[in-house]
């Protein structure tokens, strides 16, 4: 894909589910960038809780109203897809310290498998710094309510995966 001219970043992530701290971040991403494209990535050495289907359903969904943002599945090597797309900027997000070694390490991996292709590491905004999608299957899955913690749309998928009632009682 042509892109000249165009700043394009991936934001790449398994978004099992998306979380406020990835919305923030990617909407934040596109102050910075001409597009985005929210690379939904199908292998991953987790579990998912939702399908990739499910995935991207969710993610297009919170983003139908942003003509800079396109998320699209992805399988394979991250710096491969981007230089297929066009991208030459991976857009990851740090919460803390403990973030910055695994991180720094992709970031070097990605760099030495495609020189050209640059990682830009934002700060989460304070108020997400201590969720995780992992934090908030947790909790979902043991009825808490993570509400605004997550989009509604997520909310509700998550909400009927563990089998309580939407809304909240």
């Amino acid at each position: 894909m042509d892109n000249r001219g165009e700043r394009v970043a991936v934001y790449p992530g398994t978004f099992d589910p998306m979380t406020m701290g990835h919305v923030s971040l990617i909407k934040r991403g596109c102050e910075i960038f001409d597009r985005v494209i929210v690379a939904v990535a199908n292998d991953t050495p987790k579990s998912p809780l939702f399908s990739i289907t499910e995935r991207v359903a969710m993610a297009e969904e919170v983003f139908k109203d942003v003509p800079q943002v396109t998320v699209e599945p992805f399988s394979g090597l991250l710096v491969e897809y981007a230089e297929r797309r066009g991208a030459h900027v991976i857009l990851r997000g740090l919460r803390a310290v403990s973030d910055f070694e695994y991180e720094f390490q992709l970031a070097l991996m990605n760099r030495k498998l495609k020189k050209h292709i640059q990682t830009v590491f934002l700060m989460t905004d304070y108020q997400w710094l201590y969720i995780s999608s992992t934090i908030i299957k947790a909790a979902g899955k043991l009825g808490g309510d993570i509400k605004g913690l997550v989009p509604d749309n997520v909310y509700r998928k998550l909400r009927e995966k563990y089998g309580y009632p939407y809304p909240l009682n």
